[in-house]
């Protein structure tokens, strides 16, 4: 007997509250050596007529995720750079790894994904939908994150049909499983045929075929699955994708903002020309800090990547000191200044001009201990306003030539600065989930703090909702005075909020609970505290860069649709 069969013929006979059924899937869980499933698990394995008879004792609604939003990661299509390869980068068609997406080796979760799902976004966002159901959680927001290569440097019917089909997703599956808000778990459990066995192609097979038919149906224009999204069971509050500084000006982040994005993840790498230029990158510092400028003039959220331990013009690597440099300059300068950070440790991979470098003995990459040692030493200098995203890319370690030697180099870096006394102060670091995921600490008074820095010719208000006695950070917002106009929405005397972020347990739409961070109103007050602070300078106009599923949000506050913003007149 498998811990399933003894499981429902226990609910069966047993007639269990909810409680005991934890007790007893505990209980089952250590004798049959598995992990403890959720209850949505048990159902989706029993058999139609015993579904029946169960589901009254389960809990068969999934859960709001941890962090409030459910992310999903897609891939696109295997597509060349135009001004070639950077000599660090593996990936792109005819590459040592075959046909795989820029920067990426084809053995990354999320690209094996998408290779599964032949890269259509539409494929693949139903495969981790259904999946995140299945392991009890509702991803009722959904922020997307674009990944593979340098997306505005795809042809511009590629980038408009990919984010196409990436909503239509969201909306189809909404359509599909959810019948006002709630989850149809009978029908979910029929499409997807489950309890199924995960490695039946014939089951595989049938279900692809299922959801293209669905993909094929009532097409509608980007625009109008924009609007649906906005009341749908499943929504995309936020969209991210990739670029290099030279591909990321104001024409292409106009386009960007028309196709509903709201953050750009942007590959600085370096802030020295020469080593730019040694590297083929394919831009120069100057670039970076026109394309930053040109976003933030937009409102997009910024988040920067950089590599310390790029080699120098000589073909070695460079030196330590220059390093820690070029990650201060990013802090120091207003020409940078990012809002979140990814630091990616410069790899040596399999078929690049770089491993060439080394293999010569030219050039050594930075080992784990050295990484850690920069790194460590940024976190020094990381402003309240900035949340170091991820330290190290999610590539294998078995399949890079030579580099840092662990995947948990986060981990690595979390205990050196402890053993140095150096506590970081980025928004992760301070987070409520993060610190009470670790402490058991009471929540005390919440104040509002305003934190002002220049950044790219404009002013910056960083806005935050904060347990000052326990330094832990609820819920922030980001404003900008932009010093310029780049779309017709921003007027001289606009105001732009680029970001408003409550951290916590999230719950549902449309529902409340006392304990949850979010719809505490925190977000209600940072919100009126931007238009308090946009008034006393003078501006007139309130400007939102809202992610499409957000939009609704923003009305409750008498904010209405202004070409791709949300925007108020302040008065």
């Amino acid at each position: 007997m498998s811990f399933y069969q003894e499981i429902i013929s226990w609910i069966k006979e047993a007639k269990p509250d909810k409680l005991t059924v934890s007790k007893k899937k505990r209980e089952l869980s250590k004798k049959y050596k598995v992990l403890i499933p959720t209850d949505i698990a048990i159902y989706l394995n029993a058999t139609q007529e015993d579904a029946k008879i169960i589901r009254n004792y389960l809990q068969t609604k999934p859960t709001r995720t941890g962090s409030g939003v459910a992310v999903i990661a897609t891939m696109t299509k295997p597509i060349n750079c135009p001004h070639g390869s950077c000599i660090y980068c593996p990936g792109g068609l005819n590459s040592f790894f075959g046909d795989v997406p820029k920067s990426y080796t084809g053995k990354e979760p999320s690209t094996m994904r998408g290779i599964r799902n032949d890269y259509d976004p539409y494929r693949i966002i139903f495969n981790r939908l259904e999946q995140y159901i299945v392991i009890g959680q509702n991803p009722d927001k959904v922020d997307q994150i674009v990944m593979g290569g340098t997306f505005t440097a795809f042809p511009k019917k590629y980038q408009h049909e990919y984010i196409y089909y990436s909503f239509k997703a969201f909306n189809d599956f909404s359509r599909l499983f959810f019948v006002n808000g709630e989850l149809d778990i009978d029908k979910f459990k029929e499409f997807f045929e489950l309890p199924g066995d995960i490695n039946d192609l014939d089951r595989k097979q049938r279900i692809k075929e299922k959801i293209l038919a669905i993909k094929e149906i009532n097409a509608k224009t980007l625009e109008e699955e924009h609007k649906d999204n906005e009341d749908s069971s499943i929504r995309c509050i936020g969209l991210t994708i990739e670029t290099k500084p030279d591909w990321a000006f104001a024409d292409k982040g106009i386009e960007l903002l028309n196709l509903g994005t709201t953050r750009i993840e942007l590959g600085i790498q370096s802030v020295y020309d020469d080593i730019l230029r040694f590297i083929n990158r394919g831009h120069g510092a100057e670039d970076a800090k026109k394309a930053i400028a040109d976003l933030r003039d937009l409102g997009f959220k910024l988040n920067f990547h950089m590599m310390p331990g790029l080699p120098d013009i000589d073909g070695k690597r460079v030196n330590k000191e220059k390093d820690i440099e070029s990650l201060q300059e990013i802090f120091s300068n207003p020409e940078y200044k990012p809002d979140m950070l990814k630091v990616y440790p410069c790899m040596v991979m399999p078929g690049t001009e770089l491993e060439k470098k080394y293999k010569e003995g030219t050039f050594e990459p930075l080992s784990t201990e050295q990484a850690a040692e920069i790194i460590v030493e940024m976190k020094k200098i990381v402003p309240e306003y900035c949340r170091i995203m991820r330290i190290q890319r999610d590539i294998p370690t078995y399949v890079t030539t030579a580099g840092v030697g662990r995947t948990n180099l986060r981990q690595y870096v979390d205990e050196l600065a402890k053993q140095k006394d150096i506590k970081c102060r980025c928004i992760r670091c301070r987070e409520v989930g993060h610190i009470l995921h670790k402490e058991n600490i009471k929540i005390g008074e919440i104040k509002i703090l305003i934190r002002e820095y220049e950044a790219s010719n404009g002013k910056e208000f960083f806005i935050s909702a904060e347990d000052v006695e326990n330094d832990i950070l609820m819920g922030y917002c980001r404003l900008r005075f932009p010093p310029r106009s780049l779309h017709p929405s921003i007027t001289p005397d606009t105001a732009i909020i680029r970001e408003l972020h409550i951290y916590g347990t999230a719950i549902a739409i449309g529902t409340y609970d006392k304990n949850a961070t979010q719809h505490k109103g925190l977000g209600k007050k940072l919100l009126m505290k931007a238009e308090e602070i946009a008034l006393s300078h003078d501006k007139n106009k309130m400007i939102v860069i809202s992610g499409v599923g957000v939009r609704k949000y923003y009305e409750k506050f008498g904010y209405e649709r202004d070409g791709p913003y949300m925007s108020k007149i302040l008065t």
